[in-house]
C-alpha cells in the first residue's frame, strides 16, 4: 500500500508515513491551556490535523486522535485567584468554550479528550518510575526534577546539543537543580494553588509531563504521531521525549508534526502590538467556515498571515464553491441523457486531489483541485447526463469533506409550496402577467428563497 509522506520535525526530512499497526494511526495533538478565548493561532493546529485525521480516514484507515486539555497551569491559577473562585470554575467555562468553537470550525470530536487534573496517579506514575530509574531527583522542598544528563539524546527533536540548550537556560528563584537544563516533573504546592497528594509532596504536576502521562493512558507507549505547533518542539516535545522514553525504555513517537506560526499584518499576533484576536472575534464578524478555509489555503509549514483583506478573499472563494455546488444539484434536476465525460474530469481531480494530499498534506494545492472540478462544471455541465453529474457530485463532496468545509450547505427538500409557486411565476411570466410574478417574487422572499432565470429553466435558491 501506498504511503503518504509527512515532513518529519525528527529526521528533518519528508518520509513515507508508516503507522505501527497497517490501517491504523495512533495520533497525539497538544491541545490548549484553558484560561481564555483561544487564539486565531491556536486554530491552526487543530484545523490542520483535524484535516490529517480526515484524510487518513478517507484513505480507508482508522485514526486514533487523542487531543489534551491543560486545566491545570499557572496562567488558570492566576485567573482563578484575580476573580476569587476554583481554577476549575475558570478550566471549565473556557474548556466548553473551546468546544464552541471547534464545532464551529467543523473539527471532529477527538477519539479521546483527556484533562491533566484527571490524570494525576498516571503522572505520580511515571514521575516515581524516572526517580527510580535515576532519571528525576526530589529536592528538599519537595518538587521533583528530570535530571537532563541522564538521556543521551536530548536536543534530537530540536536539533540542537545539549551544551548548548543548558547555556540558555536558567535557574528560576526558589529553583533547587543540578542543572539549569532540567525541568520540572512535580511542583511543591504555593499558598493559593490547587495541590494533590504524592510521595513527593503535596503539589501538582509540571507542564511537559502531563502530555507523556495523557498520550501513555490512551494510546500506549509509543504512538505514529505527535503534532502540534512549532512553538511546542522545544522545550515541551524536547522534555516529553525525554521524560517518556526513559520512563518507557521506548521510542515516544515515530513521526513528529509541527504548523508554522500565524502571523497578523505581517506581525508576530501580539497584546501589546493590539493584533491579537481570539477565534470568537473572527467567526462573529466573518463566521466560522471561513476561517477554517483560510487555515487551509497555506502549507501548514509555512507561515500563514491574517489580514481581513485576506478573509474576505477566503469569503469570495467559499462562496464560490457553494455557488458551485448548488448550480451542480440544479443541473442534476433538469439532467436526462447527456455525456459522460465530466466523469473522467471528477476522477482525474480526485487522483490529482490524493496526490498532492501525500505530499505532506498539501491543503493548498487541494483545494486548487476542487476549483479545477468548479470549473469543468461550470463549462460543461449542462451537457452532461443526469448518472455522470450526480458521480461528479459524490467527488465533490468527499473532496470538500476531507478539507472541511461546506458543512453549512443547505441539503434539505426544497417544499412544495415553493415549488408550486415557481411554477405559478413560469406560467404567469409566459403570459406577461409581471404584476403577479412580481408578487410570487414578495412571497418566495418571504419563505426564505428567491429564483435565478437561466437558460434550462427557473433555479431555485435559498437565502
Amino acid at each position: 500500500m501506498e504511503h503518504m509522506k509527512v515532513f518529519n520535525t525528527l529526521t528533518r526530512k519528508k518520509e513515507e508515513f508508516v503507522p505501527i499497526k497497517e490501517g491504523e494511526y495512533k495520533i497525539y495533538v497538544c491541545g490548549p491551556t484553558v484560561y481564555n478565548y483561544v487564539h486565531i493561532g491556536n486554530a491552526r493546529p487543530a484545523v490542520i490535523f483535524d484535516t490529517l485525521r480526515r484524510y487518513l480516514e478517507y484513505m480507508g484507515n482508522d485514526v486514533k486522535y487523542v487531543s489534551n486539555i491543560t486545566d491545570i497551569d499557572d496562567k488558570i491559577i492566576k485567573k482563578a485567584n484575580e476573580e476569587g473562585t476554583t481554577f476549575e470554575t475558570v478550566a471549565r467555562k473556557y474548556e466548553e468554550e473551546y468546544y464552541t468553537d471547534l464545532k464551529g470550525l467543523n473539527v471532529k470530536p477527538a477519539t479521546a479528550r483527556p484533562r491533566v487534573s484527571d490524570t494525576i496517579p498516571e503522572i505520580i506514575d511515571i514521575t516515581e518510575k524516572l526517580i527510580e530509574e535515576g532519571h528525576a531527583y526530589k529536592t528538599e522542598n519537595g518538587d521533583v526534577y528530570f535530571r537532563v544528563h541522564s538521556f543521551n539524546e536530548y536536543g534530537k527533536l530540536s536539533h540542537q546539543p545539549l551544551e548548548d540548550l543548558e547555556s540558555g537556560a536558567r535557574i528560576a528563584v526558589g529553583e533547587i537543580k543540578e542543572s539549569p537544563a532540567d525541568f520540572a516533573l512535580w511542583k511543591a504546592s504555593k499558598p493559593g494553588e490547587p495541590k494533590w497528594e504524592s510521595p513527593f509532596s503535596e503539589g501538582r504536576p509540571g507542564w511537559h509531563i502531563e502530555c507523556s502521562a495523557m498520550s501513555r493512558k490512551h494510546l500506549g507507549e509509543t504512538i505514529d504521531l505527535h503534532c502540534g505547533g512549532e512553538d511546542l518542539i522545544f522545550p515541551h516535545h524536547e522534555n516529553e521525549i525525554a521524560q517518556s522514553e526513559c520512563a518507557n525504555n521506548c521510542t515516544f513517537a515515530h513521526y513528529w508534526m509541527h504548523n508554522a506560526f500565524l502571523n497578523v499584518d505581517n506581525q508576530k499576533m501580539s497584546k501589546s502590538l493590539n493584533n491579537f484576536f481570539t477565534v470568537r472575534d473572527i467567526a462573529n464578524e466573518y463566521g466560522y467556515e471561513v476561517i477554517r478555509y483560510f487555515l487551509l489555503t497555506a502549507h501548514y509549514r509555512s507561515p500563514l498571515n491574517f489580514t481581513r483583506e485576506i478573509i474576505e478573499q477566503c469569503k469570495s472563494s467559499l462562496e464560490r464553491l457553494y455557488t458551485a455546488r448548488e448550480h451542480l444539484d440544479f443541473l442534476i434536476s433538469h439532467a436526462g441523457e447527456g455525456k459522460e465525460d465530466i466523469k473522467s474530469s471528477a476522477d482525474k481531480a480526485k487522483a490529482e486531489f490524493i496526490e498532492v494530499m501525500n505530499d505532506d498534506l498539501n491543503t493548498a494545492d487541494g483545494l486548487s483541485k476542487l476549483f479545477e472540478l468548479v470549473t469543468v462544471i461550470n463549462v460543461d455541465g449542462k451537457e452532461q447526463s443526469k448518472n455522470a453529474l450526480e458521480y461528479t457530485a459524490k467527488i465533490f463532496d468527499e473532496l470538500a469533506d476531507v478539507l472541511g468545509i461546506l458543512y453549512n450547505r443547505n441539503t434539505d427538500e426544497i417544499p412544495t409550496e415553493v415549488k408550486v409557486l415557481v411554477e405559478e411565476r413560469t406560467a404567469v411570466r409566459k403570459e406577461k402577467n409581471w404584476a403577479r410574478a412580481d408578487q410570487i417574487r414578495d412571497e418566495l422572499a418571504s419563505l426564505g428563497y428567491e429564483v435565478k432565470d437561466t437558460t434550462q429553466g427557473p433555479q431555485i435558491i435559498k437565502k
